[in-house]
């Protein structure tokens, strides 16, 4: 009897999982539909990329499409129990690293923009030109490339056969002593605490910017302002996730099913949500003055909207 039960149980447990990574793969799918679309707007303009503002943005996007395809290659081999050589392993998972910390800091590189436009309009012109986006864009990936320097360093440590073994692709691989852990964490927390410093400070000066702007000029200030908070909450979401192996890593000391759903519910809230945000704030938010909003409506549209101001731009 207890045995029926168990069974019972266990495939109830795997219908449940598979489930779970059913909707992923709807929600991941429906993102990257999203973001190809965004994409290819941003290239159907030379304004959209030769505009700083919209170069980051495609930047991000690029970023998100990259995070959301490995991350879900990896949760594909991890539920059916494919094993793979640790050192294409590594690649992964230095991707993966990689990417999830450009998003956030080009993020933060957007919201300096909106800073300088409104702070500094006078100056705007100079130091958020095409080529000061490329070299931003440069050092973007080089900030974000200094974890995946200290996992390279973690990973020569390792025994000298490790990497030709055939093992599960996780970062848990990937930690052979628990200070590698918390190394981790100390650089996630270092630049969640940059950061957020950052976007405090954009945010404190566009408000007095703000309070004092009259007529268009405060439309616009609040406009930006708007703009802000919304990159504050997207980063929000980012930074949890700086945080989620960390937590991860104490549960999993627990109750190994809690691991799973916490896991899970980590992967959902602070991976793919965050990326469903950039087409609120830049492509599907209600402004009809915007021109990538009025590009983007175009050309979902195939053509059949209509917009003497998207054809003047043209």
């Amino acid at each position: 009897m207890a045995n029926n039960s168990s069974v019972v149980g266990g495939e109830s447990l795997m219908r449940k999982i598979n489930y779970s990574v059913i909707l992923v793969q709807v929600l991941i799918a429906i993102f990257l539909w999203i973001n190809f679309l965004l994409i290819t707007t941003f290239f159907m303009k030379d304004f959209f990329y030769t505009t700083m503002r919209y170069i980051l943005f495609a930047t991000t996007l690029l970023s998100d499409c990259l995070v959301l395809i490995i991350t879900n290659v990896l949760l594909i081999f991890t539920y059916f129990r494919l094993t793979m050589q640790m050192w294409f392993c590594l690649v992964f998972y230095l991707l993966s690293t990689l990417y999830t910390f450009v998003t956030p800091v080009t993020l933060t590189s957007m919201t300096l923009e909106r800073y300088v436009a409104i702070c500094m309009p006078l100056r705007h012109a100079e130091l958020c030109s095409t080529r000061s986006a490329l070299h931003c864009i440069l050092i973007i990936h080089g900030l974000s490339a200094i974890p995946c320097i200290l996992d390279l360093f973690l990973f020569a440590s390792a025994m000298i056969n490790f990497h030709k073994q055939y093992r599960i692709c996780s970062r848990e691989v990937f930690t052979f002593h628990s200070w590698h852990g918390h190394l981790r964490s100390a650089v996630s927390q270092f630049y969640f605490l940059i950061i957020c410093i950052i976007i405090v400070f954009a945010y404190v000066k566009i408000m007095k910017v703000a309070k004092a702007a009259s007529g268009e000029n405060k439309k616009s200030t609040w406009k930006g302002l708007r703009t802000v908070i919304l990159h504050a909450f997207q980063l929000l979401l980012c930074l949890n996730q700086l945080w989620c192996p960390l937590i991860e890593a104490a549960i999993l000391q627990i109750d190994f099913m809690l691991y799973v759903n916490v896991r899970y519910f980590n992967y959902i809230t602070f991976y793919l949500a965050p990326r469903c945000m950039s087409p609120l704030i830049y492509g599907l938010r209600d402004d009809k003055d915007d021109k990538f909003f009025l590009a983007l409506k175009y050309y979902a549209l195939c053509g059949l909207y209509k917009n003497n101001s998207f054809h003047l731009t043209n």
